[in-house]
């Protein structure tokens, strides 16, 4: 029996910002695992890598808010809340676009999220790296109607693409053919149609 990770990637997933407080200071993380589970109670999932500082704070405390991001959350929401730990970090330093829910932690505001929900954890359950966490739902507001961000989305999107490294050359005005280095070769001959250097320009 085989089995292609890549399979995996076919799963369809949201993004959401978790955050949790220590009751000093509140820290929140990128994850793509809130779930649904029912209607009566109401109740949802997380799963968190154990890594995560934010993971200590959920376990320590037993409640968290889930802000589900829209498609207009930029980069910058990303980078904040997910490059960085929250152990040497305060990823709410100057940061204004969040509101304090019911529970006093904050939540993502409408210009970045289009709802978010409140949990208090009633069960936890090791999953090795991660820990599932089951919470009954506690607040729950639709901020407003924009789509949810996948991570689909977020790929195609969101995040950078990593820019094609300019090559450094000459090339022959003759042929085309391309030199790559810094400096041509004062006696360098043209491979291809035998030219010389002085045929030869820089790459733009």
């Amino acid at each position: 029996m085989s089995i292609n990770n890549t399979a995996m990637f076919k799963l369809s997933y949201g993004l959401f910002v978790l955050t949790a407080s220590d009751g000093r200071m509140s820290n929140g993380c990128i994850i793509n695992t809130c779930t649904q589970l029912t209607q009566e109670p109401l109740k949802i999932s997380i799963c968190v890598n154990k890594s995560n500082y934010t993971h200590e704070l959920i376990s320590n405390s037993g409640v968290f808010a889930v802000s589900i991001l829209s498609e207009k959350a930029p980069f910058d929401i990303f980078k904040r809340f997910g490059f960085a730990s929250g152990r040497d970090t305060n990823k709410f330093y100057e940061f204004t676009d969040c509101e304090i829910g019911e529970n006093n932690l904050p939540h993502i505001t409408g210009n970045f999220s289009n709802a978010f929900i409140s949990g208090k954890v009633i069960e936890q359950i090791d999953c090795g790296t991660h820990t599932l966490f089951i919470a009954d739902v506690t607040e729950a507001e639709v901020l407003n109607n924009d789509k949810s961000m996948t991570y689909e989305y977020y790929f195609a999107n969101v995040k950078p693409k990593p820019q094609p490294e300019k090559k450094r050359g000459y090339v022959c005005k003759i042929c085309g053919y391309v030199y790559e280095g810094d400096e041509l070769p004062a006696d360098f001959v043209c491979p291809i149609c035998k030219h010389p250097a002085s045929d030869f320009e820089p790459l733009k």
